[in-house]
């Protein structure tokens, strides 16, 4: 196992395009933290067609370019990793703002830790947000750390193996033994979170390393983004009786405080609209975790991410 990290050197890895309304809002929150190790910043391009790049020259990152037709989730992140010299790489999205100034001291200091290999961080809802964003963020990112272990497995069903490169930090050395899966277009953070955590290395949720990250998504999106879950699921074989029946009492839950809000509420509309939406995710990955009846024609127009293409 691992000894204590020599905190000399943090890498911080931000892939962007076209994130001109975002990434100066990120790069200023960056740069403002307080109580940190030393740090760089790699930003990674794919093609920007906005003011991206004339705002990312406003502050001392490393800017690295390369076609829009290379960008691949997994093997672009361990393109730049490999471009890296930090001792601990932090991977962090253009539309990700560190809600504090200790956000990057309080995701690293983790490592002080051996047996980490991995830490990732809160997400709060953005201004504006939809109920079912919220109700969801609510529910996978809560307001407790947690360390993730062979001993609490059973306990975290499906979230065991959560984990969101939009907002975590990875050993180097874990990194180098593991990498980012690229055999999946997606979920690229949930494939090298089973690598890490079937390697012998605990992954820590550290809820006071936040940032406000949050998107809209249709029902329809919600659909389909829910059904290349599934079948991701699925196919990374971490689809079992424990992640069911994690998920769906999450899923009752959600239900419950939707319906409650519906009841008690003066905003109907909204709690009704969220109420279809989780419906929709249901559907979506039920549909997903059983893909294997569906015609690859039918398969090819659910998935949100072109998966069977």
């Amino acid at each position: 196992m691992n000894v204590a990290v020599n905190m000399t050197k943090t890498s911080i890895i931000i892939p962007t395009k076209n994130g001109a309304s975002d990434i100066g809002a990120c790069l200023g929150a960056i740069y403002s933290q307080k109580g940190t190790v030393p740090f760089d910043v790699i930003v990674i391009d794919s093609g920007s067609s906005d003011a991206t790049l004339e705002i990312a020259r406003r502050y001392p990152v490393r800017i690295e370019q390369i076609p829009p037709e290379t960008f691949h989730h997994a093997r672009t992140r361990n393109y730049a990793a490999g471009l890296a010299r930090g001792e601990v790489l932090v991977f962090l999205s253009q539309d990700a703002m560190p809600a504090s100034d200790t956000w990057l001291a309080s995701l690293v200091s983790n490592f002080k830790d051996p047996s980490v290999g991995a830490v990732y961080g809160r997400h709060l809802p953005k201004p504006g947000c939809s109920l079912e964003r919220q109700h969801t963020l609510e529910t996978i990112y809560g307001s407790e750390r947690v360390v993730k272990e062979p001993s609490s497995r059973e306990k975290l069903g499906y979230r065991y193996y959560h984990f969101s490169d939009a907002n975590s930090a990875i050993r180097r050395d874990v990194w180098q033994a593991t990498g980012f899966p690229d055999e999946f277009k997606i979920f690229e953070d949930v494939g090298i979170a089973k690598r890490i955590l079937d390697g012998g290395w605990k992954i820590v949720y550290e809820p006071g390393a936040a940032v406000h990250h949050s998107h809209h998504h249709t029902m329809m999106e919600l659909f389909k983004r829910y059904f290349d879950i599934g079948y991701g699921f699925k196919r990374m074989g971490i689809w079992n009786d424990q992640t069911r029946s994690s998920m769906l009492g999450d899923a009752r839950r959600l239900l419950r405080r939707q319906l409650f809000r519906f009841d008690r509420n003066s905003s109907g509309d909204k709690a009704g609209s969220s109420i279809h939406h989780d419906l929709a995710k249901s559907a979506g990955l039920f549909l997903g975790i059983n893909e294997r009846f569906l015609p690859l024609a039918f398969k090819k127009r659910l998935s949100g991410h072109r998966l069977f293409d």
